[in-house]
């Protein structure tokens, strides 16, 4: 899950360079415009899986930790 949720961060991450550098979203451009069924479906998976992201930030301090005890 983790790779996953990782992986369509990176994906979003992608398309706000887009968004930032040329004005240009891929993810509205292939699925129906900003306001489309699809692509607002997208933009909550991106979300989901970019607040997932968050709780690797905490998994990997608290893997770090246990490690060093060995």
């Amino acid at each position: 899950m983790n790779k996953t949720a990782l992986a369509i961060t990176i994906i979003g991450a992608i398309n706000w360079l887009l968004v930032g550098l040329f004005k240009f979203d891929l993810v509205a451009a292939l699925f129906g415009g900003q306001t489309g069924v699809f692509s607002r479906i997208i933009y909550v998976i991106v979300g989901l899986a970019g607040l997932w992201c968050i709780t690797l930030l905490f998994h990997n301090d608290a893997a770090e930790h246990s490690h060093s005890k060995v």
